[in-house]
């Protein structure tokens, strides 16, 4: 292989670059540079003698998160990209299978990564007779642009974990039928406040159809306001962080306050799950949580604070769980703790047939 050619290309961490080309040239024993052309993230390796199999030994360095193989190397405008394709996808991908094509372009140029996907995908389709597949594809042809050259490799459709593939439910849709009770948390006013805030972004996290702030009676007016500016404040910091990185919309949990009896009078017939740890343990109650679930509508899940959910309310409750036997937990994890335990018992059956409820936006 020709030595000024790069026979690898590896993917770090930014700033792990010179580390790992280190570690790779020790492995290895070939030439690697580090972020080329200042390209941060990147690593370049030169001169192997067995490409596929030296590519391992490029994986044995923990500094790498991936790595494949250069199958051709073109400069980087269209024509010569989509030619430079058609000869790796030769004898790589078959009639019979169908290919994505992924373009990572660094630099400036006068066509975009889409521009570069569809010209080369139609290239290799007319090449290869494959078909184009870009949610689960056999193969995917990558394009890598590094300034003023392109470095192309095929590799197969696993190459790339999806978060969600085949075998996964969004748990999110369950959660949107969980209207989480929480006593509200008093005391010094800055610590309201900052349990408010966590407690306000854990609700967000998991975005909960709805999050009632219950006293059980009188409180104090100065330290109930801190405790609610801190859970407004949490939820919009982390639904503005949702609405960035997510490709779906994200739903802003609603906030509302009622004394917690009147909210356990106004709600009977639905269903009521107390936290507590009196309770049956949550691993063992996965059927009639199932069963709770299923009917549809508001599952209420009621989470104390300083002082737990007091007794005389689970007489009217569905079930009363206790999520980590022995273990005490703090106010701002009790009520992601149960959902992520909810979740774990319940992922399976939160099959094709498992959808929202229409009414399942917001409100009774």
């Amino acid at each position: 292989m020709d030595n000024n050619v790069p026979c690898i290309l590896a993917k770090t961490r930014l700033g792990m670059e010179r580390v790992a080309a280190s570690r790779i040239e020790e492995e290895t024993g070939y030439r690697a540079e580090a972020s080329p052309r200042n390209f941060k993230g990147l690593v370049l390796v030169y001169g192997c003698r067995e490409p596929e199999a030296d590519v391992e030994k490029v994986l044995l360095v923990p500094e790498v998160e991936r790595a494949v193989v250069v199958m051709a190397e073109a400069r980087a405008s269209l024509e010569d990209m989509a030619k430079a394709a058609v000869e790796a996808a030769r004898n790589r991908i078959s009639s019979n299978e169908c290919f994505a094509v992924k373009t990572t372009r660094r630099g400036t140029h006068p066509f975009s990564s889409i521009d570069v996907n569809v010209v080369v995908g139609e290239a290799v389709r007319r090449s290869t007779g494959a078909c184009v597949n870009l949610d689960s594809p056999d193969k995917v042809v990558l394009v890598e642009i590094i300034g003023g050259r392109a470095l192309i490799s095929v590799v197969p459709g696993s190459f790339f974990v999806k978060k969600m593939r085949p075998g996964k439910n969004p748990v999110y849709r369950l959660f949107r039928r969980i209207s989480i009770v929480q006593m509200p948390y008093l005391g010094p006013l800055d610590s309201c406040r900052v349990m408010g805030v966590r407690i306000g972004r854990e609700v967000q996290n998991f975005e909960v159809r709805e999050l009632v702030i219950a006293p059980d009676g009188p409180v104090d007016a100065e330290q109930l306001a801190a405790f609610i500016g801190g859970v407004l404040e949490g939820i919009e910091s982390r639904h503005a962080v949702q609405s960035r990185n997510y490709a779906r919309k994200v739903e802003r949990v609603r906030v509302i306050v009622q004394d917690l009896y009147q909210l356990v009078r106004d709600r009977r017939g639905e269903p009521i799950i107390v936290l507590e740890p009196e309770g049956d343990p949550v691993s063992s109650v996965g059927d009639e949580l199932w069963s709770l679930i299923r009917r549809g509508g508001r599952v209420n899940v009621l989470v104390g604070s300083r002082e737990g959910i007091p007794l005389g309310i689970y007489r009217f409750a569905d079930l009363v769980v206790d999520i980590a036997p022995g273990i005490t937990l703090s106010t701002e994890y009790a009520a992601s703790s149960a959902l992520i335990a909810f979740a774990t018992l319940l992922h399976e059956r939160l099959g094709e047939g498992f959808e929202e409820d229409p009414s399942d936006t917001g409100g009774g």
